[in-house]
């Protein structure tokens, strides 16, 4: 049964969440579509372009991203202490990157003397934006609707674009997070459109790893074209609430084993060169090379997390089961 998406994201639950978005027609949302004999690469930029602006205007950080051929990844982190501690005319600069906004504020910010009424009034718009700010919904309409109106701009077509309703997936702890992460990041190893993470065009996983090794040639990259503002990893000192809870190296090297035994050729192998924060975090090693092979995320639905999270999760929207539930107690058996 579809559920109301107040209930699906809550920052009360968790403040992480797994999205995605996969086109409704045969034409393909990036890449070379045989149907048609196009070629809609370019798409792809139009994706990362929206989000570098959706990323300064929303309190909502993005972990990690993947640009498919038909879809797309994104994991989102809700800042709620930014947001909270925006002022109304931070508010209002944000919103007014992406929207002009109606006659009251116009005449706010031009210094007029608003009367009580129409001031109460301005004051109401601003709490509106204020929580739109942190809402994943609004976030994922600016980034699918702007897409859609130039996809069928270029096609010269009316109609839908996009299913119906991006799909959630809540993430309850910091094991999920992990998992959920590099899932994404591998989608193009799967597809067997890249063979490395360093070579996955159009993920975070490359992005990151030019701008901390190739910095000249990300500066470039970045000059050419928009970058998405990433959130950070931890590092040592820093405070963890404001942090991807792992360090990148640690990150990356779990993400570069994972690619290479899901590969056709080492499909469910397991090396000596097992990465320590699986150990750490108790993940079984086994069923984590599971989840990351191409059929890995059909296992989980709305939720990823430990037995204890799904069960308060699960009791919470009055349900007694969650799909994925036992592959999460072999996944995540401590």
């Amino acid at each position: 049964m579809t559920r109301a998406r107040e209930q699906q994201i809550c920052c009360e639950d968790t403040p992480y969440y797994h999205c995605i978005s996969r086109v409704v027609r045969k034409a393909f949302l990036c890449g070379f579509d045989r149907t048609t004999q196009q070629d809609f690469e370019h798409r792809r930029q139009w994706v990362i372009d929206r989000l570098a602006v959706l990323s300064e205007v929303f309190c909502i950080d993005i972990c990690a991203y993947a640009i498919m051929s038909n879809h797309y990844h994104l994991v989102l982190y809700i800042d709620k202490q930014q947001v909270d501690a925006l002022t109304d005319s931070e508010v209002i600069e944000r919103w007014r990157k992406i929207y002009r906004g109606p006659d009251v504020i116009q005449r706010f910010i031009s210094g007029e003397q608003l009367s009580p009424e129409l001031y109460n009034l301005m004051l109401e718009t601003v709490d509106k934006w204020r929580n739109r700010l942190e809402d994943i919904s609004w976030f994922m309409r600016c980034l699918n609707e702007h897409v859609a109106r130039k996809a069928n701009f270029e096609d010269n077509c009316k109609g839908r674009f996009w299913e119906g309703r991006f799909k959630s997936q809540a993430l309850l702890d910091e094991h999920a997070l992990l998992t959920c992460m590099a899932y994404v990041e591998l989608n193009p190893i799967r597809a067997k459109m890249a063979m490395s993470p360093e070579n996955s065009a159009f993920t975070s996983i490359k992005q990151r790893i030019e701008e901390n090794e190739e910095p000249t040639k990300a500066k470039e990259i970045a000059n050419e074209h928009s970058s998405v503002s990433l959130k950070a990893f931890y590092k040592k000192g820093e405070s963890l609430n404001t942090q991807i809870p792992y360090s990148y190296q640690e990150y990356l090297y779990l993400v570069d084993w994972s690619g290479r035994a899901i590969r056709a050729d080492k499909r469910g192998a397991i090396d000596d060169s097992l990465p320590p924060i699986l150990e750490r975090l108790g993940i079984d090693a086994e069923s984590w090379l599971k989840t990351m092979s191409p059929k890995g995320c059909h296992h989980f639905s709305h939720a990823l997390g430990c037995r204890e999270r799904l069960k308060a999760y699960a009791q919470k929207l009055k349900i007694h089961w969650i799909k994925g539930m036992s592959m999460c107690c072999k996944l995540f058996p401590a």
